[in-house]
């Protein structure tokens, strides 16, 4: 769960990276912005999500990412950024499982 973010202060970043979606209906899921940012943000936006966001809320959302919210390269980069992983030991992407 994200807290201490108002869904107002998300608005910018979700008319940016949540194009599928108003911004308003996008700002309810607020790890879903974040998550987009941390995917595939600019350097500016990723950074002033940082300070937005703080660690603690970036950590929840690797931690309760779903599938095709990070690609690769962003998953082992910000494991290793908030210190959730040492080299080699970054967990597997969240992939989707289907049932028969």
């Amino acid at each position: 769960m994200i807290k201490n973010i108002n869904p107002e202060q998300l608005i910018a970043y979700a008319k940016k990276y949540i194009w599928w979606k108003t911004p308003d209906e996008a700002v309810k899921q607020p790890e879903r912005v974040i998550s987009q940012v941390m995917d595939i943000g600019d350097y500016d936006d990723v950074q002033s999500m940082v300070a937005l966001a703080g660690e603690d809320n970036l950590k929840e959302v690797l931690a309760h990412a779903q599938a095709g919210w990070f690609n690769i390269r962003s998953w082992h980069y910000w494991h290793y950024r908030l210190k959730l992983s040492t080299l080699g030991t970054v967990p597997e992407l969240p992939t989707r499982r289907f049932v028969q």
